[in-house]
């Protein structure tokens, strides 16, 4: 049914624009619209199976016509407008005049993949009687896997493609190594980047036979940080005590703080957290920083933050947690006699996750490997997506070159997705260049090829996700087969929205913060709470930066607030700084902000802007350092929130509940199992999921737009980067995989990734 009574106005789905629909869903779900035929309550279906329609609420059969005659249209506050020197509301109508306005594209599959062409991988020649228990116990290696865990002597790269059973290879390696040729634990390292991989890969090896926790204890077993630290506190205690380890990144920036003072930096202003990024990816490349060869104005100050730091943590005899690899790295390089040590003590080496290996910790790999050679590297290279952190996939690309003699086994069957998810995939992956030729093979078929949808922006994209899952709840699936991915944290404001007013269980990433505390969002709010409570300390705070006045102002203006008895909004025009310009900025503030009260949120931003300067504030700021969030993007992404609201209080009150609710989702998440899974497709990787979700597959969310500067100016490194995150995403899909391509995005149009054109 296309037609829905709205306020008595009838309301005709193929004669309004598409923005509307949102509206409308909502609008519904507020008992806002009826049937025109029986005057029953309708609702607005929004979802990816099928297009856009009213439906009855009650689950009766209905008989009800559509009615297609137009009356007046609804309309709906956009903008405003100029009159006078006043900014006056701008009403829009919703309607046009033209038929078949809707712009509604119906969901439909990728481009066909080749034929599944079924692959009979056969078990192995189970010579090795361990191979042979393990069989029995239902441990199932196909014939490369089998290479992969018999090849015990000398360097080995084992290439193990999405789904291929990395996991079981290391695992089953391990024990192969131990039962079949007596190799003692002891002498074995076993390397991981997470400690919860380390504690599954124990886990597993107590279920193989003739395994018991002894065998596991001796192990080498960790994360490189716990391994090294275990040998740094050990050969020196004093140094590297606990008590001297700066655990928070609270301590780290106060460092920073110390020394950024002596440029003058302003605290509230300069990315704080972005420079002990930045210092992380110099230290982990052992880049001393004296040896800093700064490309930008920003970088130049983070190295003169980097010797401050350094210096201090000398002087004071602490150490962070990156000391770790890098204090252990200069051990062995300066007593060659303590490595020698560990050279006779530890005689084999298996890393995991190879492809996100930085400069020091491959070096020690090199190092505690150079005498034995017996070193297993397990990685993909198409699954690289670190870089931030100093990650390279080179290392893995270029195995051979530091170990000539490297045997190369490649895992390149799919145990996880079926053949249209993996072929496709395939598709869009070997569009790269910097890659080790290879292609999955899937070895199951379902009729459940992946889906291209289209919704209108991203509240719309976010209603048609949570209406599928839906659906496929009332058809036996559970909340916990769901994943909904994303390029960013603020890619997932809407969705996070949609959740927390439904029903489902969810968890979010334990580091994802609030869109509504970010720091150019806080800023902006900070004005449209001023207009509402002009005493609001916490506001003034936020808004002093976009001003260019220093935090220690609010001081002075709490002073002068109770000798004047007058508001701290009140006080701020008799701030005096010096320059006539700012000044006048202050004077008009108190005017301007009074006014916000009783526009639009939409339009309050909007009057922010342009009235205040505030985008010369995003301009000085410019998020420096920052390549992967801009202000700017911020403050647009904020529209589309405020769009919803007609009211600065109920607008407000809506972030001010979001902001609670992330920080309640965050706390429930860590205890959740059974819930649909919101991440950063960073956060999802190793995971697996039968359904999955990929949130606004377009240029500059993926590819972000960081990596589309970076091809302009002759990089292709990063926009490859992207192409492995998006393929990492897509291969976490078992069954069903869902790729969203809004038509818009942050309120511009937005064009379909250019990573899609393979499979459109």
């Amino acid at each position: 049914m296309n037609t829905a009574l709205h306020n008595e106005k009838l309301v005709n789905l193929v004669k309004y624009q598409r923005e509307i629909y949102q509206f409308l869903y909502e609008e519904g779900k507020k008992g806002r619209l009826t049937c025109p035929a029986c005057l029953e309550p309708v609702r607005l279906y929004l979802g990816i199976q099928d297009e856009p329609h009213f439906f009855h609420i009650s689950n009766r059969p209905s008989t009800c016509q559509d009615k297609l005659s137009i009356q007046k249209p609804i309309e709906i506050i956009e903008s405003s407008k100029e009159l006078n020197g006043f900014q006056i509301p701008k009403s829009r109508t919703i309607t046009v005049v033209q038929e078949q306005t809707t712009s509604f594209k119906k969901a439909k599959s990728v481009k066909a993949p080749p034929p599944f062409q079924p692959t009979s991988v056969e078990q192995a020649n189970l010579q090795a009687s361990y191979l042979q228990k393990l069989a029995n116990d239902g441990t199932f290696l196909d014939e490369h896997q089998s290479n992969a865990v018999t090849a015990v002597n000398g360097p080995l790269l084992v290439l193990a493609g999405a789904g291929s059973g990395k996991t079981r290879v290391l695992t089953a390696r391990t024990a192969y190594m131990l039962n079949e040729h007596r190799i003692k634990g002891n002498e074995m390292m076993l390397v991981t980047f997470t400690a919860k991989a380390a504690n599954e890969m124990k886990m597993r090896l107590l279920q193989y036979p003739d395994m018991n926790q002894q065998m596991v204890k001796q192990l080498v077993t960790g994360t490189f940080h716990s391994i090294f630290y275990r040998i740094l506190s050990f050969h020196q205690p004093e140094q590297y005590s606990s008590e001297k380890l700066l655990k928070k990144d609270w301590q780290r920036e106060q460092i920073l703080k110390e020394a950024g003072r002596e440029l003058k930096l302003d605290e509230k202003e300069f990315a704080y957290d972005l420079a002990l990024q930045q210092i992380g990816l110099w230290k982990n490349s052992l880049i001393a920083p004296n040896h800093v060869h700064a490309k930008t104005p920003w970088e130049e100050k983070v190295a003169f933050l980097y010797q401050y730091y350094e210096n201090f943590k000398q002087k004071q005899r602490l150490f962070d947690f990156d000391d770790m690899l890098i204090g252990c790295y200069q051990l062995f390089t300066e007593q060659p006699q303590l490595l020698s040590i560990y050279h006779n003590r530890l005689h084999y080496f298996l890393i995991d996750e190879f492809q996100d290996i930085n400069k020091v910790q491959y070096e020690l790999m090199k190092l505690l490997s150079s005498k034995s050679n017996n070193i297993c590297a397990v990685g993909d290279d198409d699954q690289s997506i670190y870089a931030f952190r100093g990650s390279d996939p080179h290392y893995l690309l270029d195995f051979e070159q530091d170990f000539p003699t490297a045997k190369v086994v490649i895992l390149d069957q799919n145990y996880r997705s079926n053949h249209p998810i993996v072929a496709t995939a395939n598709a869009i992956i070997k569009k790269n260049k910097q890659r080790r030729a290879k292609s999955m093979i899937a070895q199951y078929d379902r009729d459940h090829a992946p889906i291209f949808f289209y919704p209108f922006d991203e509240e719309e994209e976010a209603t048609m996700i949570l209406t599928d899952i839906l659906e496929k709840m009332e058809a036996g699936a559970s909340p916990e087969d769901f994943a909904i991915l994303y390029r960013t944290h603020t890619g997932s404001r809407a969705i996070f929205e949609r959740f927390v007013h439904s029903s489902l269980p969810f968890t979010i990433d334990q580091d994802a913060e609030s869109f509504y505390d970010r720091f150019i969002v806080k800023s902006m709010l900070g004005f449209l709470k001023l207009s509402l409570n002009e005493d609001d300390q916490e506001s003034i705070k936020q808004i002093l930066p976009a001003l260019f006045v220093k935090q220690s102002v609010l001081q002075d203006l709490k002073a002068e607030s109770i000798l004047q008895d007058c508001t701290l909004l009140e006080c701020l025009p008799q701030i005096k700084t010096g320059f006539a310009f700012q000044e006048s900025k202050l004077k008009r503030v108190l005017q301007i902000t009074r006014t916000l009260a009783s526009l639009s949120p939409v339009v309050a931003i909007e009057k922010v802007e342009k009235e205040l300067g505030f985008q010369d504030f995003i301009k000085k700021r410019g998020n420096e350092g920052n390549q992967m969030d801009k202000g700017s993007d911020d403050i647009r992404d904020l529209k589309v929130a405020a769009k919803r609201f007609q009211t600065l209080y109920e607008f407000l009150e809506h972030v001010d509940h979001m902001r609670a609710m992330n920080r309640e989702i965050k706390a429930l998440s860590k205890d959740r199992q059974h819930a649909v899974t919101l991440s950063t497709i960073h956060r999802a990787k190793g995971l697996e999921y039968k359904t999955v979700y990929i949130l606004g597959a377009v240029d500059g969310s993926i590819p972000h737009d960081y990596a589309l500067d970076a091809y302009r100016n002759g990089d292709e490194g990063p926009l490859e980067e992207e192409r492995r995150l998006l393929y990492v995403a897509m291969t976490r899909a078992q069954e069903h995989l869902y790729l969203s391509v809004p038509e818009k995005r942050r309120g511009k149009t937005a064009n379909s990734s250019r990573f899609l054109q393979p499979i459109r």
